[in-house]
């Protein structure tokens, strides 16, 4: 039988930390340990930065140093906005080190909410980039430290002398309060412990392995608990290296992609389908013949990969994944939102481990994923051990909403016992607002967002997330919204509506082509979830930074 990812720690356990799970300080000590000289940060733009885990812990105890002397001690809140670097993750691992609280704070979101969120925290310690150093150096915060060298304070000039022995947090203790962007309303400060991140990243990898050779890619904004969890905290749990991007951008991304040397590329759907999408588009004008027997090649190489768990389509397809600079990745995961089989099919079949998950800022947030060995292309994964799923009140295809529990789940919002009383039962139990099933394996699937439900006329729930999935291909749509509306007042009976934004592409094609796809989508769908009217849009709809569109903002 095999071992559990985290057993190693029972050597560790008693002389580096006491109670059932360490602490992330505790946590990256350990690794050190470990692998002293493996390669933690780098950073390639706009020059190269690279720090080993030797190098980390010394800065990070260092920086733990200046910020206790400067009056932090432990429960302080202490914030950190910027882009994606080592500096932004040098400014966490410090805060921590200090025995303080980390405010992760969306450096997408205009300087005056970010100071609105930091006295919600009752932060006055902040780290941030160029951009809004002048902003907050006016706002007369305690202390400002740049992550960028064109600022004064910059972090990587601080060389603070000090050893003084001060309290630092335990593993029920509070490490970090993070703000929902949320697509439904207010954002609310969701506390999560030592214990739910540290539980939450050990727990995980007995549905995937990882290893301190793996390289990760930091594409999606660190702030976020999905970046933050799956590609930062999963990293120093093993000794793994840390690649940090500076934006969306598809060329800059394959060059770091190959100068990294990337193994672990977590993305989110319109990523991945915008890959595949550009990849199968070469091949197509490649010629009907080529594209006909490298699609039957494709489909053969997923029939062995998924009966017979051997993978030849990384030798079959590895000129292809070069162009793409996927040859040396071993694993994508896709989290954020639904994904298309289609798409998931497609990577596995080129020989990429393709794997989706799920999870909530609320679980810190890992609580589904699919194994590589055993994925099921529909569901967004297997529960992760010590969980246990409810499904609410669930109707005849068993669908109801999704209450989780186990260690990974949220403490509660900041300051917010009316909304924390509201998602957690007495019994522990976290109510999601997804609504979903479970099959006989565990594996959890999807049907949509509670909250954004339609009610048919025939009694029937729709949930939009599913219609919307339908249209992920299609080049002419840049975002799409479904929504109930009424249909007869009278008897509150709700039909269905499409909004539609336009690509570029869509805007030259105008009324017919929407016409035709809404049909195309209707042939595929069930006869209550069909689409009764659309809409075209002349401005996109409001996105939170995850890239999901704020359903209570739209008209």
């Amino acid at each position: 039988m095999n071992k559990e990812p985290w057993t190693f720690l029972e050597e560790y356990r008693g002389t580096d930390f006491k109670g059932q799970w360490p602490t992330l300080p505790e946590m990256l000590k350990i690794t050190v340990k470990r692998y002293p000289e493996r390669r933690a940060f780098t950073s390639f733009s706009p020059e190269l930065i690279e720090f080993n885990y030797s190098e980390v812990l010394e800065k990070v105890e260092m920086y733990g140093q200046y910020l206790h002397g400067i009056g932090v001690k432990k429960g302080d809140r202490v914030g950190v906005t910027g882009k994606n670097s080592p500096q932004w993750a040098l400014a966490y691992l410090g805060i921590l080190f200090a025995g303080a609280i980390v405010v992760p704070l969306d450096y997408g979101l205009k300087n005056e909410e970010i100071r609105g969120l930091m006295e919600t925290a009752g932060a006055e310690i902040l780290f941030c980039d160029e951009e809004k150093y002048d902003f907050f150096k006016e706002a007369g915060l305690k202390e400002l430290i740049s992550l960028s060298p064109k600022k004064e304070n910059y972090i990587l000039d601080i060389n603070h002398k000090g050893s003084v022995e001060f309290e630092l947090q335990g593993e029920e203790d509070l490490a970090a309060i993070l703000f929902t962007s949320g697509t439904t309303g207010v954002s609310k400060g969701v506390m999560l412990t030592h214990s739910n991140f540290v539980s939450d990243c050990y727990l995980a990898q007995a549905n995937m392995n990882i290893f301190h050779t793996d390289v990760f890619y930091a594409l999606l904004p660190l702030h976020h608990s999905y970046s933050m969890l799956a590609v930062f905290i999963e990293s120093l749990s093993v000794g793994a290296e840390v690649i940090f991007a500076k934006g969306l951008a598809i060329q800059q991304i394959l060059k770091d992609l190959k100068n990294g040397k990337v193994t672990m590329f977590l993305g989110i759907p319109m990523l991945f389908n915008k890959l595949i999408k550009g990849l199968m588009k070469g091949i197509r004008e490649k010629g009907i013949v080529v594209y006909g027997l490298i699609r039957f090649l494709m489909w053969l190489s997923g029939i062995i990969k998924k009966y017979f768990h051997v993978n030849p389509g990384k030798k079959m397809f590895g000129s292809i994944l070069k162009q793409v600079s996927l040859d040396t990745n071993r694993i994508c995961i896709c989290g954020g939102g639904p994904l298309p089989e289609s798409t998931f099919k497609m990577f596995n079949q080129l020989g990429i481990d393709f794997v989706q998950g799920y999870g909530l800022t609320e679980t810190s947030p890992i609580v589904a994923l699919n194994p590589k060995e055993a994925y099921r292309e529909a569901s967004v994964g297997k529960m992760i051990p010590r969980t246990t799923t409810k499904i609410l009140e669930p109707d005849e295809r068993g669908c109801g909403e999704i209450a989780i529990s186990g260690p990974m789940v949220m403490k509660g919002y900041y300051e917010n016992p009316e909304a924390t009383a509201e998602v957690l039962t007495e019994d522990g139990f976290l109510k999601t607002g997804d609504v979903g099933y479970l099959d006989e394996d565990n594996y959890l699937y999807l049907t949509g967002r509670a909250k954004s439900m339609i009610v048919t006329e025939g009694g029937k729930n729709v949930f939009p997330e599913e219609i919307e999935d339908k249209f992920q291909l299609y080049d002419e749509i840049e975002q799409i919204l479904i929504r109930g509306f009424l249909l007869d007042e009278k008897m509150k009976v709700e039909g269905i509506e499409a909004l539609i934004y336009p690509s570029d592409e869509g805007k030259k094609d105008g009324e017919e082509r929407f016409r035709a796809i809404i049909d195309e989508v209707n042939r595929e769908l069930k006869a209550y979830q069909k689409i009764n009217r659309h809409r075209i849009l002349d401005e996109p709809m409001e996105m939170t930074t995850t890239r999901k569109i704020k359903r209570f903002a739209v008209e």
